[in-house]
């Protein structure tokens, strides 16, 4: 037989929503439908740190030339970022961004 903790039932009712804290402003959704669930927390402190690094490399298309390509490279990073928090969160991990995990991490909401 297998206990069931409180994790895992807060994982269930999260995964329907928590993926959206993945996609920019959607982000706002699983804030607002799920604010009481930790699981759900978890992945709006990551997509949240997400955004906001996607906000800061946004700026990098603006330098000519070298923020061009700093720019790709950033944006294909952050896409691959994106799919990994998806993932993570679509089939109930717990498990940091890798590079900007430790962000959202430490915020404090």
């Amino acid at each position: 037989m297998s206990k069931t903790t409180n994790m895992d039932i807060y994982i269930k009712q999260g995964r329907a929503v928590a993926w959206l804290a993945y996609l920019g402003l959607l982000i706002i959704i699983p804030a607002v439908v799920q604010k009481n669930n930790p699981y759900t927390v978890y992945h709006v402190k990551q997509g949240l740190s997400l955004l906001i690094c996607s906000i800061l490399a946004s700026f990098l298309w603006f330098i000519p030339f070298a923020g061009v390509i700093m720019g790709w490279i950033a944006s294909v990073i952050l896409f691959i970022l994106n799919l990994i928090g998806i993932y993570n969160a679509a089939l109930g991990k717990i498990k940091p961004l890798p590079l900007i995990g430790k962000i959202g991490e430490s915020f404090n909401f």
